[in-house]
């Protein structure tokens, strides 16, 4: 009988590519997790790894191996989330990953919620950007992410896990409420020879802000490079920058900033995702909809922004 707990590991290997970020994914050493691989090999009767340079390679008979391990942790998760939901209490733990402004715009207001109807259920918040955040899920490391897609922006498929749309988010050109030295853009057309804030490069909010500015007809000054919101907040505040900001990011509140329209109206999707094996567990379903209260209790109204 092959072991499914070393067969996990097998598949941790497939997706983390070596031996070091099996071991630091599941907190284990190294040499524990090649130990355990070569327990699986005799298991099995097959060799399993090839080395090829210094990192190790599934052989053809380990890819086998993961697919049905891939299928049977679902068919695991299925079952517990159907046991669970064989009970009247909603408990245990649910994992989240969640980018930034997400998690200062909704997390606060959704764990109000939880902890007043679900007492016994434990939350645990991480903050991930989306890419990794989908990943880790899909790697079950969390049970729930938010994440976001931002608009001619595609992110990569992963077939087993799910999607459900959570705000739809606009997108507006923010400068200082007061003209400050050479920053007098009105317009994003006027922002050409003003220092930009945004996020690092790489991220899906960088490449399209970059973007929007080239089809403008200028490259973006950048100065400053955070994925901390709320530093762009302040920097555009006190008249060192101009940015792009989501509405979200003011969780209901007054923008401290003055925001305009961009062209074309932008907006970012904003959505969770979890795993299709565990996304009818209680506790997944009661986050999420804690979460979709949260943005309707947050959300901005046409006067606030119609104030700015």
């Amino acid at each position: 009988m092959l072991d499914v707990r070393r067969l996990r590991l097998l598949r941790e290997l497939k997706i983390r590519g070596t031996l070091a970020g099996v071991a630091e994914a599941l907190a284990y050493s190294p040499s524990a997790v090649s130990q355990q691989l070569s327990l699986l090999e005799k298991e099995a009767g097959v060799e399993l790894l090839q080395k090829v340079g210094r990192r190790v390679q599934l052989t053809p008979q380990a890819e086998i191996l993961v697919a049905h391990t891939t299928h049977l942790l679902d068919r695991l998760e299925v079952a517990e989330a159907e046991v669970a939901a064989s009970v009247t209490t909603v408990s245990g733990t649910v994992r989240v990953a969640v980018f930034q402004s997400a998690a200062h715009a909704v997390i606060p207001q959704a764990l109000t919620l939880l902890a007043d109807e679900f007492p016994e259920l434990r939350v645990e918040i991480t903050e991930r950007e989306p890419e990794a955040g989908l990943f880790e899920v899909s790697a079950r490391d969390f049970d729930l992410v938010i994440a976001e897609q931002y608009p001619g922006h595609t992110r990569a498929h992963l077939p087993d896990l799910d999607r459900v749309n959570l705000a739809t988010d606009a997108l507006r050109f923010a400068v200082p409420r007061r003209n400050v030295g050479r920053l007098t853009a009105a317009t994003l057309q006027d922002a050409a020879a003003v220092p930009w804030v945004m996020e690092p490069l790489g991220t899906a909010s960088r490449q399209w802000a970059t973007q929007l500015c080239r089809s403008a007809g200028f490259e973006p000054d950048v100065r400053f490079e955070t994925a901390d919101l709320v530093a762009h907040i302040r920097l555009i505040q006190s008249g060192n920058a101009v940015g792009i900001l989501p509405d979200l990011v003011w969780a209901g509140q007054k923008p401290t900033v003055r925001l305009r329209a961009l062209p074309d109206n932008p907006h970012r999707t904003v959505f969770t995702a979890a795993r299709r094996s565990s996304a009818g567990r209680p506790g997944v379903l009661a986050v999420r909809d804690a979460l979709s209260r949260a943005v309707a209790l947050v959300a901005l109204s046409p006067a606030v922004i119609a104030g700015t």
